[in-house]
């Protein structure tokens, strides 16, 4: 297992935003496009430009875990409890169902963060991830508080249907094809399986202690799910839809995401509160080993890939950065500053 940091830094200024840049990125191919990030300790979403290291955050009213975008065209969407306001009530409360920590989608303008929400959907109580269909008509969201997957039509602004889950589902992914969703299971050791089309649960599939997220590969054939309280990652083979291997990692994985090729998995290592972790372990998905251990910032939490497969982007919940790593040079080569609590991270191609 060989161990990467990021020598001879160099500090610039970037607009708003602080960057480290390792000295061997300027050898490296460029990567454009933009990362957006959920600061949840800080109710805002920030959007580093990777093509000017420029970092615009906006406020938001909510606390934002989880963030998605299916492509070019479509809306970023941010998901997370409603902040509360003066009175205690939900800010834009019209219509919210359930109680205690009652969520909101936030559908913004990618492009420009300085235009207000174009809409705030009331969703389930405590809700974590959100994911899209591509062509923007459809959106899904873990409503962690009440064991469910809410479907949210896009177009009318609403919650249109709530599909059971097990306990406390978490992280969740469309498969390539986008004809099933996998939601973990945090609770309960397992991951569902949910077919989009019928919306109706197919599967529930054991995995181990305190599953968080879950990682296609680009062929749909196996997933990858984080397995928190074991320090592993759990392969499962989506035909037989059984888990065929455990593979070691970091302390407290959390969020993983395949690369674009199918080589690798990375996964990010959050550690405890009173230990965290500061490394993403790399899988080599051929042999089912980790090759390269790599330090990025404290806790770290989110990941996700560009779409040309040459970077993955990491948040650190405890210092409030965003990681860019090398996947071929297997190191980092830069640092962005961004809101308190990064959590959720997505990519969108310029």
């Amino acid at each position: 297992m060989t161990k990467y940091s990021t020598p001879h830094q160099l500090l610039r200024l970037a607009a708003s935003g602080l960057v480290w840049l390792c000295a061997a990125s300027f050898a490296l191919a460029q990567t454009t496009g933009f990362v957006f990030t959920a600061d949840e300790a800080a109710n805002s979403v920030s959007r580093i430009d990777l093509s000017t290291g420029k970092v615009d955050t906006v406020p938001l009213p909510l606390s934002p875990h989880n963030v998605d975008i299916s492509g070019p065209g479509r809306p970023l969407l941010v998901v997370g409890p409603g902040v509360m306001a003066e009175h205690g009530e939900e800010e834009h409360s019209a219509g919210m169902e359930g109680h205690g920590e009652a969520g909101l989608l936030a559908v913004l303008d990618p492009i420009d963060l300085s235009q207000p929400p174009r809409a705030l959907i009331s969703v389930g109580e405590h809700p974590a991830h959100v994911v899209a269909l591509k062509d923007g008509s459809v959106a899904f969201v873990t409503n962690a508080g009440e064991d469910t997957v809410g479907v949210v039509d896009l177009a009318a602004g609403k919650m249109i249907e709530r599909m059971p889950t097990g306990k406390y589902p978490h992280g969740m992914r469309l498969s390539p094809d986008e004809q099933f969703l996998l939601v973990a299971n945090v609770e309960d050791a397992s991951v569902s399986l949910i077919d989009v089309a019928t919306r109706a649960e197919t599967a529930r599939i054991p995995v181990g202690r305190a599953p968080v997220q879950v990682g296609f590969l680009p062929d749909g054939l196996r997933a990858f799910v984080s397995l928190r309280d074991e320090d592993a990652v759990a392969v499962i083979d989506l035909t037989s839809r059984e888990v065929t291997a455990r593979i070691p990692v970091g302390r407290g994985p959390i969020q993983l995401h395949a690369t674009p090729d199918g080589r690798h998995v990375v996964v990010a290592n959050q550690g405890s509160d009173a230990v965290p972790d500061n490394r993403v372990s790399v899988v080599d998905v051929a042999t089912g080993s980790v090759v390269a251990t790599i330090e990025t910032g404290k806790a770290a939490h989110g990941v996700e890939a560009s779409g040309d497969g040459k970077q993955v982007f990491v948040t650190n919940i405890g210092d409030a950065t965003v990681s860019v790593i090398d996947i071929v040079a297997l190191q980092v080569i830069a640092t962005y500053k961004v809101g308190d609590g990064p959590s959720g991270i997505t990519y969108l191609e310029r």
